[in-house]
């Protein structure tokens, strides 16, 4: 094999070895004739296949990042063990993308060089184990995180004509190896399967946006309202979850409703908690040892107002945005205690705020007197009652009658021949397609959707035109004056044709310039 022109004896034996593990200079190799056999071809394919596996891996950890958090709290519930794993993701993710890229461009070019593609037997090892472990984590998340499927599905309409540009992109610049490849090999019959191909995947490429669809692909002018924001348990990466100062953080970030969760004490005390223990937001631990793995109804609220509800914030930082609290922040922080309902009401009364809630747990012997306690609360605070949304189905009409001024809010679709019309729903937000929000919006069913905290899935809703969205990240969502992207049609097709037939193009001058 002849080298190619421009590419040196020395960079070629410093790429033969960083890939082969063997010091072997362009003469020596000459001289001991190794030539890329069928074998070395096949570990080629296998390295190209594994880069494809990782890189898509990657996308989907990106986008799985938007409910890591559920993630972090299932651990703990299980474990109880607080880690921030998205950490341990990205950098294992990174690792092993890395690996396999290097791999890959050392590979491409090697065969710029005209030099021999001997995989050294631990390269082939590690290549074994990365397509493992990626094999492993997608059995995984389709075992224990399922509705991850249906996130992916959405994000390819924020990312799809991102990714299609980028795709093309990859595949013109592997027109340069490849068609290297098919000027030195002597095998007919593979430089026909190659190009067939690779001429198909291209053409696929180029047909693709044919089959892209995005609600963000529309005239500036039919861009819906921008959604309203719901604090889910307050501002949380501001401020402990479900505590005053949390509420506080969500009104300062423009929220119009408190998303929280209420228990009732055992001294009938409706209060402010997500878990059905109290040893992931309170000290529990330290001040009530021998009953800290109770139920957080069973105490009272005498025993509860003894709880330190801040301090594990600053401790855990469950959220990297605690890292740039203000000092002034930190101290509040570490005062905080677990709230009453009644002082909640009282504080989004103030703040001219809606509050909406879960009442846990659903399955408790007493849920009856829970709902009957909170809504006692409700009623005596003087909170004007289409300022409260009521989620729990329980007992749902007697919550009617007793309070008719209460905003009920499902936790389900509609269904056909529905006795009563929907007015708000509260789903996940994999649960509705574009077409679905945008039905319910001209049927003037508000939709709120769960929980949305990347840019580009908040932009992905606000064009197919929900009504709101339930957010960890208030302070982000907030400052969004306009979804990341939005195009015109005729702007989207122009862009489909240049990006393909420069493509095209430096495809052609590939081929042509290396013949």
């Amino acid at each position: 094999m002849a080298d190619a022109p421009g590419c040196c004896h020395p960079c070629a034996t410093c790429l033969l070895c960083l890939y082969s593990c063997q010091w072997i200079t362009a003469k020596k190799e000459k001289r001991k004739g190794l030539r890329t056999t069928k074998c070395d071809c096949s570990w080629f394919l296998f390295l190209f296949c594994v880069f494809l596996f990782t890189l898509v891996w990657l996308y989907f950890a990106i986008i799985i990042l938007n409910d890591f958090h559920n993630f972090n709290e299932f651990i703990f519930k299980q474990r109880k063990l607080w880690l921030d794993w998205s950490l341990v993701l990205l950098i294992a993710t990174a690792v092993l993308i890395t690996y396999s890229a290097v791999l890959l461009v050392l590979a491409l070019w090697l065969q710029l060089c005209g030099q021999p593609l001997k995989l050294h037997w631990l390269h082939k090892i590690l290549l074994i184990l990365t397509a493992l472990v990626v094999a492993a984590a997608f059995t995984g998340l389709g075992i224990k995180w399922a509705e991850e499927w249906r996130s992916a599905h959405i994000s390819l309409q924020a990312t799809g004509p991102f990714l299609h540009i980028g795709i093309v992109g990859g595949m013109t610049l592997l027109a340069w190896p490849l068609a290297s490849f098919i000027y030195r090999t002597r095998n007919t019959g593979l430089k026909v399967f190659l190009l067939l191909v690779y001429c198909t995947v291209m053409i696929a490429l180029y047909l693709s946006p044919l089959g892209i669809t995005s609600p963000c692909i529309m005239e500036e002018n039919e861009l819906p309202p921008k959604p309203a924001l719901v604090g889910h348990r307050g501002a949380p990466m501001l401020a402990p979850e479900n505590t005053l100062m949390s509420l506080h953080k969500a009104v300062d970030c423009d929220v119009q409703v408190f998303e929280t969760d209420v228990m009732v004490s055992a001294d009938g005390v409706p209060f402010l908690m997500h878990d059905e223990e109290l040893t992931r937001t309170t000290n529990v631990k330290a001040v009530f040892p021998e009953r800290a793995a109770l139920n957080s109804t069973a105490f009272n609220w005498t025993d509860l107002q003894q709880l330190d509800a801040g301090s594990w914030f600053l401790e855990r930082r469950p959220f990297p945005t605690v890292q740039s609290l203000s000092a002034g922040d930190r101290y509040q922080a570490s005062k905080q205690k677990i709230p009453s309902l009644e002082q909640v009401l009282e504080a989004a009364k103030q703040s001219n705020i809606s509050i909406m809630f879960d009442l846990r747990p659903e399955n408790h012997s007493d849920y009856q007197s829970f709902v009957n306690a909170t809504l006692e609360v409700i009623l005596q605070s003087g909170i004007p009652l289409q300022q409260v949304l009521w989620l729990p189905d329980g007992f749902r009409e007697q919550v009617k009658e007793q309070a008719p001024g209460v905003q009920q809010v499902y936790g389900r679709k509609r269904l056909q021949n529905e006795k009563e019309p929907l007015l708000h729903v509260n789903l996940p937000y994999q649960d509705m397609s574009s077409e679905e929000i945008r039905q319910y919006r001209q049927d003037n069913i508000s939709v709120n959707l769960y929980v949305v905290n990347q840019p580009w899935l908040f932009s992905v809703l606000w064009c197919s035109g929900v009504s709101s969205v339930t957010t960890n990240a208030c302070q982000v969502l907030k400052e969004m004056k306009h979804p990341i992207w939005l195009f015109p049609s005729s702007t989207y097709l122009m862009i489909w044709m240049v990006v393909d037939c420069a493509s095209f193009l430096a495809i052609l001058w590939a081929f042509l310039l290396l013949k």
